[in-house]
């Protein structure tokens, strides 16, 4: 499996905290019909979709580590979090900082945090519990937020409660740890944001390296590698499905027969890839030693 691979003068990290068959396709992509499933069940299985039909997903971060700064894009699920998944609630395990220990790396040597959007299996390693109090996991790093993210779950939390936001952004801002800003953002001549709405309104990818070129951090603007093939198919928890779709199709088309790598949150194993055409969809050709 490739963990860590070099982009130009970049090196890149994956940090598998958990990767399971974590929902049936049809129940995940309402678009999706029994015949498209059945049409492309036999490239999906079994790395990318199980004997059940359930849709493997991927949770990781990635760390990029550049001649300047290392930079922790999406901090996946954490600990001790109260989530309605029973795989993720209240979840104790050493699994993620051990990952972090295998490519040579503490919390202390992150230098930002940079979150996609704030949905819970993205923001849970920006704290961690110590003495019943939300801190900073990181502590020498400052979290970057796309400010229309932040804007939009200001409102929800305030219309009702929104655990992850509450125990994995706000300690952040209270703890004057985070900076909000545009969402066409850049940190130095190697990470630059990308508006990519759809998903959530304020969503983010990262576009990496050297003029921005050498490789794209997705986010959850994609889930799937059938979502690809069929850029159309929205998950049911896109919050704008028709932006969602828009979204992706120009982002696959951007990228699609470039050299640009595309490092998926949520693909499976390996989960890096660069983009080609498939017929009026795009596959991702994933890397290889």
């Amino acid at each position: 499996m490739i963990k860590t691979f070099q982009v130009g003068d970049m090196t890149i990290h994956r940090i598998i905290e958990m990767e399971e068959a974590f929902i049936p396709a049809l129940d995940m992509l309402p678009g999706l019909t029994p015949e498209m499933l059945a049409e492309n069940r036999a490239w999906l299985q079994p790395a990318a979709m199980d004997a059940r039909d359930w849709l493997v997903l991927c949770f990781q971060s990635y760390v990029v580590q550049t001649p300047h700064h290392t930079i922790l894009l999406d901090s996946c699920i954490g600990n001790d979090k109260d989530r309605p998944r029973p795989r993720w609630h209240h979840k104790q395990d050493g699994v993620y900082l051990a990952e972090l220990a295998t490519v040579g790396l503490s919390v202390a040597d992150i230098d930002y945090v940079m979150c996609s959007h704030f949905h819970a299996d993205h923001v849970g390693w920006n704290t961690r519990l110590e003495n019943g109090i939300w801190v900073p996991t990181f502590p020498n790093a400052r979290y970057v937020f796309a400010e229309a993210e932040y804007v939009l779950w200001v409102g929800k939390h305030a219309q009702e409660a929104v655990p992850a936001f509450a125990d994995s952004v706000l300690p952040i801002i209270a703890a004057n740890r985070a900076d909000l800003v545009g969402s066409d953002f850049q940190l130095g001549d190697h990470v630059r944001l990308m508006p990519t709405p759809g998903h959530t309104a304020g969503h983010v990818a990262m576009q990496l390296g050297r003029n921005f070129t050498e490789a794209v951090f997705t986010g959850d603007l994609i889930h799937s590698p059938l979502q690809a093939r069929y850029p159309e198919l929205s998950p049911r928890f896109d919050m704008d499905p028709a932006q969602a779709a828009t979204t992706r199709r120009a982002f696959l088309e951007r990228y699609c027969d470039t050299p640009t790598l595309c490092c998926a949150a949520h693909f499976p194993s390996p989960s890096v890839g660069r983009i080609k055409r498939w017929g009026e969809g795009f596959r991702c050709d994933p890397i290889t030693p």
